[in-house]
């Protein structure tokens, strides 16, 4: 038998191999069946990682609230629970994973960041798209767990009409993407227009322009944000301050990034990806515990004044400093 705690500290400690046979192999009188047993006997859900997190966001109505998916790659799993062809950023393109939709709260650019909801993609189990996760994590965290962030960002695959009349509803304010093919009307008189057939003039390009979305009751203001590569991102909020800059909004949308680098340490350091369980249970659980594992790392690598990878790479430095110090195995020196 194992327990929770054995699995989470395995998943921070283990270098690269993340299944259940390289657990089974480094525990005495534990069974490859013992462990997969242990995964699908579990029932740990998003509830869970709400509890462990609550005693260290920083909550105030200056925090922010990040949204955004992620998929794990099973492109060469035929036969794993969860797994369906859905659109992967990553790979930039269509692949076998399971997709998870994850909600962030943020203290702000440069501060502490932590998971606190998450839900599988899984329509064929529940019959729920990635915005009915949305509308259910954003109004959850509203009402249930009671936040006081005020600022939300998502990019521009939650954008829909009905998701930001939710959030203005909810009395928060967004930061996010429009995809360049969505129309906007500067005025009655005006109709509606391509992003870019719009004039930005340089009053335009420093503060923005209000405009009015289709089917949206209120209206935003855009802001095009040119990267140095020349790339646009067509940022909206439903900020009510009319100081409010291009270079500001594109900073606060900026804090986005973090949520990103959630994602980029849960397949990095935890294995998300790496389980092999086909059971969907198995995987559910194998995911929770990865979510508690990257928190454990995010303590300790805090306390140490470390990143979490350094936190991580240190353990396998300690092994290489132990056996340069004293090989077990040394070279074969003929006489």
């Amino acid at each position: 038998m194992i327990t929770k705690q054995q699995y989470v500290e395995y998943l921070i400690c283990t270098i690269g191999n993340f299944t259940s046979t390289n657990l089974a192999d480094h525990l005495d009188d534990v069974s490859h069946d013992t462990v997969t047993d242990y995964l699908r006997s579990e029932r740990l859900t998003a509830r869970g990682l709400w509890e462990l997190v609550l005693g260290l966001i920083q909550d105030s109505p200056e925090a922010f609230l990040l949204i955004d998916d992620s998929v794990q790659d099973k492109r060469y799993s035929r036969f794993i629970e969860l797994v369906k062809l859905q659109y992967s950023g990553a790979a930039h393109g269509l692949v076998r994973g399971i997709g998870i939709v994850n909600l962030v709260h943020s203290a702000g650019d440069q501060k502490d960041f932590y998971p606190i909801d998450y839900r599988i993609y899984a329509p064929d189990q529940d019959g729920k798209t990635k915005n009915d996760h949305f509308v259910d994590m954003v109004t959850n965290a509203v009402f249930a767990k009671n936040l006081k962030a005020k600022r939300i960002l998502f990019d521009s695959w939650y954008a829909s009409a009905e998701n930001l009349k939710l959030v203005d509803r909810l009395g928060l304010t967004f930061f996010t993407t429009l995809k360049s093919n969505r129309m906007v009307s500067l005025s009655k008189d005006s109709g509606w227009s391509h992003l870019d057939d719009i004039e930005w003039t340089a009053e335009r390009l420093t503060n923005g322009v209000r405009v009015k979305l289709k089917v949206v009751p209120f209206k935003v203001q855009l802001f095009k944000v040119v990267a140095t590569d020349g790339n646009i991102d067509w940022v909206i909020t439903n900020c009510p301050d009319e100081t409010l800059t291009t270079q500001a909004a594109q900073e606060t949308n900026d804090v986005r990034w973090q949520i990103e680098d959630l994602h980029r340490g849960l397949k990095q350091l935890t294995g998300t990806e790496k389980c092999q369980c086909r059971n969907g249970r198995s995987q559910r659980n194998h995911i929770a515990c990865c979510y508690h594992a990257w928190l454990s790392l995010k303590v300790k690598a805090k306390a140490l004044g470390k990143t979490l990878y350094k936190a991580k790479d240190d353990l396998s430095s300690d092994y290489l400093r132990a056996e340069l110090a004293a090989p077990r195995i040394q070279a074969f020196m003929p006489a």
